[in-house]
């Protein structure tokens, strides 16, 4: 065993002697469990340091941005007669046509959201 391997493990066990841990959230309870079934195996402990850090893959961070900008279209498609709205349209479809040439370079499917899905989304929300 390493040095720092056995430095933690005293400290460790020194924190439950002390009852540092007794009274922690979630204590007795089990763990969440979690959809990593499409990650290979040997990289699911990567994935999951990386989301618990608060990481996630660009691909992802750039569907959401997709999501966020359909919505926005959406919602310029319901507003009517305010000046300026062509150009702010024109620059969101350019937005979203950029992210989803970005997707299909990275080789992952692109986000195409029909108008009349998110029109009837934005009615829900």
């Amino acid at each position: 065993m390493l040095l720092l391997d056995l430095l933690a493990e005293q400290r460790i066990t020194r924190a439950m002697e002390a009852g540092a841990f007794d009274h922690l959230e979630g204590a007795g309870k089990p763990l969440p469990e979690e959809d990593l079934g499409l990650v290979p195996e040997e990289l699911r402990a990567g994935y999951r340091v990386l989301r618990n850090a608060g990481f996630i893959p660009p691909e992802l961070e750039m569907r959401r941005e997709a999501v966020a900008i359909a919505l926005q279209l959406a919602a310029l498609g319901e507003a009517s007669g305010a000046a300026g709205l062509p150009a702010q349209r024109a620059g969101l479809l350019d937005r979203l046509n950029r992210i989803n040439l970005m997707l299909a370079e990275a080789g992952r499917p692109q986000l195409v959201i029909p108008l009349e899905y998110v029109h009837k989304l934005v009615g829900k929300v």
